[in-house]
């Protein structure tokens, strides 16, 4: 294969992001006019764990492409708040073709119409976690842009959400109340000096 391409061994990370909508349309008509595959998924794959490495492997062995949407940082802020994410996306969406399961990475934009990114691809298969939890109605809305809906479930029992809070709770928190009490003798000290 050639170096650089989508299909080679080398990681090519500038040929497998697309950021471009209309050049991202234009490379799934060229696989799909070669009768391959096409498989999307996406998420924030913020602080990647074995959890999102396995997810994207099950996912690439549905189809001959794979297509990952990362959520863009905007997008990842507006549903899990202010301080996330904690990686940016373009090194999220780095990360993700380093896993070497992706063949296409792209950033899904906030403000951006819902399922803009199905609509572009229109998968064969559109992959989706089962964490997600999409309604009956949701689903059969989904199938309306694709050929099939997988609905994956989750590949370990970590979450992102769930090593932050055990960061926060067992690894900041400690830090957090040394930090305070450092604070508050040195405002002791310094009331003290001030008498």
């Amino acid at each position: 294969m050639k170096h650089g391409s989508i299909f080679s061994d080398d990681v090519a990370f500038e040929d497998r992001l697309i950021l471009d909508q209309d050049d991202l349309a234009k490379k799934i008509r060229a696989a799909k006019d070669l009768n391959l595959t096409i498989v999307l998924t996406s998420g924030s794959f913020d602080l990647p764990h074995i959890g999102h490495m396995r997810y994207l492997r099950e996912a690439r062995l549905l189809g001959d492409v794979l297509v990952v949407g990362v959520d863009s940082d905007e997008k990842v802020r507006s549903r899990k708040g202010q301080f996330r994410p904690v990686i940016p996306e373009l090194e999220r969406a780095e990360m993700v073709v380093h896993s070497r399961y992706a063949d296409i990475v792209t950033i899904k934009q906030g403000g951006s119409e819902q399922w803009s990114l199905i609509r572009t691809v229109r998968p064969h298969v559109l992959v989706i976690s089962e964490r997600t939890g999409y309604e009956p109605e949701i689903m059969e809305e989904l199938k309306k842009h694709c050929d099939e809906v997988v609905n994956l479930p989750s590949q370990a029992a970590t979450s992102t959400s769930a090593s932050i809070r055990r960061l926060e709770i067992g690894g900041l928190k400690p830090l957090l109340d040394r930090v305070r009490s450092i604070v508050s003798e040195f405002d002791k000290l310094l009331s003290g000096e001030q008498e």
